[in-house]
């Protein structure tokens, strides 16, 4: 199963101001990828603002919830197929009706790193990371996914 072709990221090596939201290319990790999602500027004493990153791999927080912004990190829905294709549901019902999440399916979580820019601005940068268990898996992921990984050619 192949995923809607979607342009590639606009791959700068860096941001070199706060306010940029074009897509960075993604860390290699062990065992999968750290992929920038969203800056929090800091704003003095009053609440931060929050620039999102363009990227087509995890759905961006949602700004129309009623108090504030929801940080659930979730997969795009074609990121969803391909997993749910290659890999199987994310998870099912165990015999004691209580929910099992599938082993393959690759882990999400949030990776916070402070920044300090060249004009002294300060923010941190919310990266999602996604870890697979089985290295395959992650090569397939890598294989399909590339372009928006930032990486000029599949991984193997």
């Amino acid at each position: 199963m192949t995923a809607p072709a979607r342009p590639p990221l606009a791959a700068a090596p860096s941001h070199e101001a706060a306010v940029a939201v074009h897509g960075v290319p993604a860390v290699a990790l062990e065992h999968g990828f750290r992929l920038l999602v969203l800056r929090e500027l800091a704003a003095g004493d009053g609440p931060a603002g929050f620039a999102v990153i363009e990227q087509v791999l995890v759905r961006p927080p949602p700004r129309t919830i009623r108090h504030g912004v929801a940080f659930a990190l979730a997969f795009r829905p074609e990121v969803v197929a391909f997993l749910t294709f290659h890999l199987g549901r994310p998870g099912k019902r165990g015999v004691d009706d209580l929910p099992l999440r599938n082993p393959r399916w690759p882990a999400l979580s949030w990776h916070r790193a402070e920044r300090i820019w060249p004009d002294g601005a300060r923010s941190i940068e919310w990266s999602a990371d996604i870890l697979f268990a089985q290295e395959e898996d992650r090569a397939a992921f890598a294989r399909q996914f590339h372009a928006a990984l930032g990486a000029a050619q599949p991984a193997a």
